[in-house]
């Protein structure tokens, strides 16, 4: 699961299975940018130190899981407490806590005003700060046609980490693929992503895949030496199957963010009021 979800660039995991359906934590990282050490396993957490290898900064990240029962919240809450680490340690934490610390994080006025304040006090305690979402209220619904939203999963750091990485900017991205948003942290540049090439088993079903690749593999190279040779018919052929990949999908490409576009402006204006009986068609 890890290696389908993380592909060739993602290949270092650790991971604190789930019981059921919940539960389960997942961290995935790119060994050649990070060095992530000293993961510790608990009941709702997992912890590691992680080690940014162009810079050499460290700091401690726990993920976390919350429970939902309320007779688990005191132990979730001791157990965040527990993992404050020393005095000068960079500390992030992130995930879904299953619980807000402000009553205005749901849309409903029913919430439990005691586990708000135990929450608050585990987050003083820790000395934690939230980083704020720039374009959502909410991170999670029960997609009911009149639904129940709630703020339940984020990032919180304490004032090193703050100040260390203190270009951050935290968005939510499209729902479309579960009733939690995705949240993605990332300098004010955003991620850098590498320009790689991937092939698509598809690609051999499709008109004119044998032609193109015929074509480059037989263009005509000036190296002799054999391992040369074949680095210049791969690099070519990768080439041409990516123009020609482009010029072939960049349509349902197109019509794909334009979907996860939509979808996200209506999880936004969900925040705010209710949907409409087209928008929920929709």
């Amino acid at each position: 699961t890890a290696a389908f979800l993380g592909g060739y660039r993602l290949k270092g995991f650790a991971q604190r299975p789930a019981v059921g359906t919940r539960g389960g934590i997942l961290l995935l990282w790119n060994e050649d940018h990070v060095r992530v050490e000293s993961v510790q396993y608990g009941d709702y957490t997992l912890s590691a130190t992680v080690t940014i290898i162009s810079s050499n900064i460290s700091f401690k990240l726990t993920s976390v899981y919350g429970p939902t029962r309320n007779n688990l919240k005191e132990a979730f809450f001791q157990e965040m407490k527990d993992q404050k680490p020393a005095n000068n340690v960079r500390w992030l934490v992130t995930g879904d806590f299953n619980q807000i610390y402000r009553a205005r994080d749901k849309n409903r006025p029913n919430a439990n005003r005691g586990r708000i304040v135990r929450f608050r006090n585990t987050l003083n305690f820790c000395e934690l700060k939230e980083i704020h979402i720039q374009n959502r209220k909410y991170t999670w619904s029960n997609e009911q046609s009149n639904p129940t939203m709630s703020k339940l999963d984020g990032f919180f750091c304490n004032e090193e980490w703050d100040i260390t990485f203190d270009k951050h900017i935290l968005h939510a991205l499209s729902s479309s693929l579960s009733d939690h948003c995705p949240l993605l942290l990332a300098n004010e540049d955003g991620p850098r992503r590498p320009r790689t090439f991937r092939f698509e088993n598809f690609w051999t079903n499709m008109p004119g895949f044998q032609q193109v690749v015929q074509e480059a593999w037989n263009e005509t190279s000036a190296h002799n030496e054999p391992y040369q040779r074949l680095f210049h018919k791969l690099k070519k052929t990768s080439q041409k199957l990516r123009s020609w990949s482009k010029s072939l999908f960049s349509n349902a490409k197109v019509q794909l963010h334009m979907a996860l576009e939509v979808i996200l402006r209506l999880d936004e204006a969900q925040d705010h009021r209710a949907l409409s009986p087209a928008e929920l068609d929709l």
